[in-house]
């Protein structure tokens, strides 16, 4: 069991604020998914600040090549929430048979013994999916770097194709999967492990919702995929081929409804939260696509979902999307979204809605889960008080009355200095980390 002086336990804490009440202190989610994490470089970088070993980082997700944070900074910064991650990541091959690798920056890494890549003549890596060098590579770091992005595989769309030639299940098949044995036994001794030894909360991180996201469409851990592939295809798509676009979805959809009953046998109450979708419907002032479009394309299939999981289990549902999505709140919460994330203050500003305001109207509707604090401007290049004040504002917002989990808004990344990020956890905290 972790060591807490606190008067609540790590799982207490979370279940109040997911209840509504007043915790003991705000909740801290230091990575339990793949939107509250941190870059393994910034992670070793203030593992060395605070005095911590040094050992290299386990890289838990490798596409935004997230570290995973350790019990000993959990335990010091005082975090409450773990994931339970999938055995597979986004790529396609387990996180296990762990090997050395190091970023160009010099941070020393253990990643996935299938994590497979070749460095051209540029100094750019190229990733296999699912370590099959026999496939094209399907994602790609700059020399320098300290994330993929997806690999181009596909072609343009021919949009002179008609319509009815069009076969989205078919294209997505190798996508979306039922979960095999294998897997659900892995579920369930995780979750009984996460459960009886530590008093964490646990946030299962199942994913398979995210309807259109654009990180999943080019299909990173597909060996060969087909179909409509290319971000800006896929969003023209909406307009021009929206019954291809439901077909994909309802598929995907069928395939979550499967997963999440084999899931919930698997790990029972043991979660909190359940993660569904990461799909950003927001840009730095608007939406991607319009309300009605997303009335008519995700909503449908969204309640499904979340209706399932609200209908079958205790689970709150945990949605991530980015930018400025004013104008679907009311839908969100509608829909059947409990948790809401990254909670992009800056961008939903530039739309009319502050903070204060989200808190406002929204607070009884929402679990607010990150908005900590801006990274993009404030985190990465504000001095250490600059973050302090932004923190401590937010933390009064959004964690008075309950309903709020802090993290920053997104992932921390590379090059954040790690006196901000002391900064920002003694801030939200209340305390000296040292």
């Amino acid at each position: 069991m972790t060591g807490r002086n606190e008067a609540m336990t790590p799982r207490e804490r979370v279940a109040s604020a997911l209840a509504h009440r007043p915790p003991d202190r705000v909740p801290v989610d230091l990575g339990s998914n793949g939107q509250t994490g941190m870059n393994a470089s910034a992670l070793y970088r203030l593992r060395r600040a605070l005095g911590l070993d040094e050992h290299p980082i386990k890289v838990v997700e490798p596409a935004q090549m997230l570290g995973e944070i350790g019990e000993d900074l959990m335990a010091l910064v005082g975090g409450d929430v773990v994931g339970l991650w999938n055995r597979g990541n986004f790529y396609g091959f387990a996180n296990e048979n762990w090997k050395p690798w190091a970023l160009d920056d010099g941070t020393p890494l253990y990643v996935p013994g299938a994590f497979e890549i070749d460095v051209d003549e540029h100094g750019t890596k190229w990733l296999y999916p699912r370590g099959d060098r026999g496939s094209a590579p399907c994602a790609c770091m700059p020399r320098g770097g300290s994330f993929f992005d997806a690999a181009i595989r596909t072609a343009p769309f021919d949009w002179d194709i008609d319509e009815g030639d069009l076969t989205p299940a078919e294209d997505f098949k190798d996508d979306f999967a039922v979960a095999t044995d294998e897997e659900a036994a892995y579920w369930e001794a995780e979750s009984r492990r996460l459960y009886d030894e530590t008093d964490y909360a646990i946030m299962g991180v199942l994913g398979g919702g995210g309807l259109g996201d654009v990180a999943v469409i080019p299909g990173p851990h597909v060996t060969s995929p087909r179909g409509i592939r290319l971000v800006a295809d896929w969003l023209m798509a909406h307009a021009l081929f929206p019954d291809y676009v439901d077909e994909v979805f309802s598929y995907q959809t069928e395939i979550m409804l499967k997963n999440l009953e084999i899931y919930r046998q698997a790990v029972g109450e043991r979660i909190s939260v359940i993660w569904v979708s990461g799909t950003d419907f927001g840009t730095q002032k608007g939406l991607f696509a319009s309300r009605d479009t997303f009335r008519k394309l995700y909503r449908p299939h969204y309640e499904r979902i979340n209706g399932w999981i609200h209908k079958n289990t205790g689970w709150r549902t945990f949605y991530h999307t980015c930018g400025c999505v004013n104008e679907l709140l009311d839908d969100l919460a509608d829909m059947g979204v409990d948790c809401l994330n990254p909670v992009q203050v800056n961008a939903m500003e530039s739309g009319g809605v502050p903070a204060e305001l989200l808190k406002e109207r929204w607070g009884d509707r929402f679990v607010f889960w990150g908005g900590g604090v801006d990274t993009q401007r404030t985190l990465p290049f504000g001095t250490p008080d600059e973050v302090r004040r932004e923190v401590a504002r937010r933390v009064e917002i959004f964690n008075a009355g309950g309903g709020y989990v802090f993290s920053s808004i997104h992932n921390v990344v590379a090059g954040v200095p790690p006196e901000n990020l002391i900064a920002m956890y003694e801030a939200a905290l209340g305390r000296k980390l040292r």
